[in-house]
């Protein structure tokens, strides 16, 4: 698996709450190609809970989403943003978990509409929530432009990123 090399690093004004390594509310996600899937590894926080060291639903649905605006950037070197998502709590994700796996891909494309799926686990690689988001994609031209979005890379080197 390969570490994707964030596009927007150095951009002024990057402050992303999913992504953004600077913004110390966020989650600060990191994220890995392999194969056709992103898949992001993540420590979850007492801070991000709702009910005693459950993770919060609404967090959940971030990771969920952010995952999947990785899938556009990287897989269809472009950006968009989410027309629809669907999601599915399926089991409680603990706090004190030691690390979450999320996993994305393409479902679907027709023209600048893209239908991502996606999963997260526990570390006991057990299935806790999942969604469908439906992406609005722009052309690469405007991605640049608005979005100062010039593609998305790889390390050269492969990774393990569960520790």
């Amino acid at each position: 698996m390969k570490k994707i090399i964030n596009p927007w690093l150095g951009v002024e004004g990057y402050f992303c709450f999913g992504c953004s390594p600077d913004n110390e509310a966020g989650v600060k996600m990191e994220f890995y190609e392999d194969g056709d899937e992103i898949v992001s590894v993540w420590k979850p926080e007492a801070k991000y809970q709702s009910w005693l060291n459950t993770l919060h639903g609404g967090i959940q649905a971030v990771l969920l989403d952010e995952i999947c605006g990785w899938v556009v950037s990287r897989k269809l070197q472009t950006t968009g943003v989410t027309s629809k998502m669907e999601t599915r709590y399926l089991k409680p994700v603990s706090t004190t978990d030691e690390y979450l796996v999320l996993r994305a891909s393409i479902k679907e494309q027709r023209r600048n509409i893209v239908v991502i799926e996606a999963s997260l686990y526990n570390s006991q690689k057990v299935l806790c929530s999942q969604a469908v988001c439906t992406y609005f994609t722009i052309s690469p031209e405007k991605a640049k432009e608005q979005m100062k979005f010039s593609g998305c890379e790889v390390e050269p080197e492969d990774v393990n990123p569960i520790i």
